[in-house]
């Protein structure tokens, strides 16, 4: 691994890192002033960052530059799958806790994942064009 490639690969897990710590207070704020309950659009912008953020960490763990495409079709996959399990788990918890499904909010928050993914595909490809375009001026 090059030099390059190797600060690269850094920085990426330190955004991923911060972004992990921002969504961590994020939540533990919407928690504690219980605004789950009383702003009904409180978990659209986690459902995002958190879609954002496992996208950002599976371009991390499949870091190559060869088969650019596989890679955007892998994250995808992933972030979808722990989409659609995190909304198995609340699915679950909804029958032991005797809760009503709402099958409206599963399916906004599965898109705000994968909208969250989809960003993170735009901004690592937008980064790596940024870095393309340095080499090739310099």
């Amino acid at each position: 691994m090059s030099y390059d490639n190797y600060m690269s690969q850094r920085k990426l897990l330190s955004q991923i890192i911060a972004l992990m710590f921002f969504i961590f207070l994020a939540n533990a704020a919407i928690v504690k002033f219980h605004w789950y309950y009383t702003i009904w659009w409180s978990d659209m912008p986690i459902h995002f960052l958190s879609g954002f953020w496992v996208g950002l960490f599976f371009f991390y763990v499949f870091y190559t530059r060869d088969i650019f495409t596989q890679k955007l079709a892998v994250v995808v996959f992933c972030v979808l799958l722990i989409g659609i399990s995190w909304e198995v788990f609340e699915f679950l918890l909804n029958i032991i806790s005797k809760e009503s499904l709402n099958t409206l909010d599963t399916l906004s928050d599965i898109f705000f994942d994968v909208s969250g993914g989809l960003c993170a595909i735009l901004y690592v490809c937008k980064r790596e064009q940024i870095k393309l375009q340095i080499r090739q001026s310099a």
